[in-house]
């Protein structure tokens, strides 16, 4: 797998993120691939990928992840990228191409993307809906009171916006939060209706760890027992799919989570979904 990314001219959030999952990931022959580059320009204060002002733009990126989706033999792919606020469209215009350049390439591919939040601007969001992918997943990370010393430049009502326009649209849409950062427990209870409340499909809720010293605490280690309960109480307000424990992950067994909230069903945008 390493061989693959690195003959691809590709980056990996696995790698870039430091995700506790990479070796069972790999193992199965799924990588999470991050384009756009490898610098971002938000600094997210839970996020180990390097903050800075981006050099890196390559049109030739969407046909080399085609390829490497090809070569992986995927039948569900997770695509993400870096913040690019500098750009006029935040990259939009990449995201679309990657997405069209993948569904030509492996046209049996389920794609899901895991985009930043274009600072809101619904064209830039429909520009990435229009190549029709098959789950459109943005993560608002945590409660609203930590967004500020959290995700610096995000908002929660701008991301929880996002999510909606495309739900709105008819599209399968995730979402995912840590814990461990602080949050109290009603906090979470509310995170979780305002999202179910918007008509999200899939939640991820994994324990936030600490990259490295520079990034915030773990302020609690949170036990087996509790995620299981935030899985149950997700269940219950109408999330179709709830993946919840320590490790979990936006593309952690994403492919087993969107079949599980499929089933038998054909996703909206779509006429098949195959199961990796």
């Amino acid at each position: 797998m390493r061989g693959l990314v690195e003959a691809s001219r590709l980056h990996t959030v696995c790698q870039s993120a430091q995700c506790p999952n990479l070796g069972e990931c790999w193992s199965r022959g799924t990588a999470t691939v991050m384009i756009l580059g490898n610098i971002c320009t938000r600094s997210c204060n839970f996020c180990a990928i390097q903050t800075g002002r981006p050099t890196e733009l390559d049109l030739g990126e969407p046909a080399r992840v085609a390829e490497a989706v090809a070569a992986m033999g995927l039948r569900h792919c997770v695509i993400t990228s870096v913040a690019r606020d500098e750009l006029a469209d935040g990259g939009a215009s990449v995201w679309a191409a990657t997405i069209r350049s993948v569904r030509n390439r492996n046209p049996s591919t389920a794609i899901e993307v895991l985009v930043p939040d274009f600072k809101g601007r619904t064209g830039d969001v429909d520009t990435v809906l229009d190549a029709r992918p098959d789950i459109f997943n943005h993560n608002v990370e945590t409660v609203e009171r930590l967004q500020r010393p959290v995700r610096v430049q995000a908002r929660y009502d701008r991301s929880r916006s996002v999510l909606r326009h495309a739900k709105a649209r008819g599209f399968t849409v995730k979402t995912g939060i840590m814990l461990g950062l602080g949050e109290r427990e009603d906090e979470v209870e509310r995170t979780l209706r305002d999202l179910a409340g918007d008509g999200l499909d899939i939640l991820t809720i994994g324990q936030y760890l600490q990259p490295t010293r520079q990034h915030l605490p773990v302020e609690r280690w949170v036990t087996p027992e509790e995620f299981l309960s935030w899985k149950r109480f997700g269940l219950s307000i109408g999330f179709g799919v709830v993946e919840s424990g320590p490790l979990v992950r936006s593309s952690y067994h994403a492919d087993e989570q969107s079949h599980r909230y499929t089933g038998d069903q054909h996703l909206n945008t779509r006429n098949t979904l195959a199961s990796a």
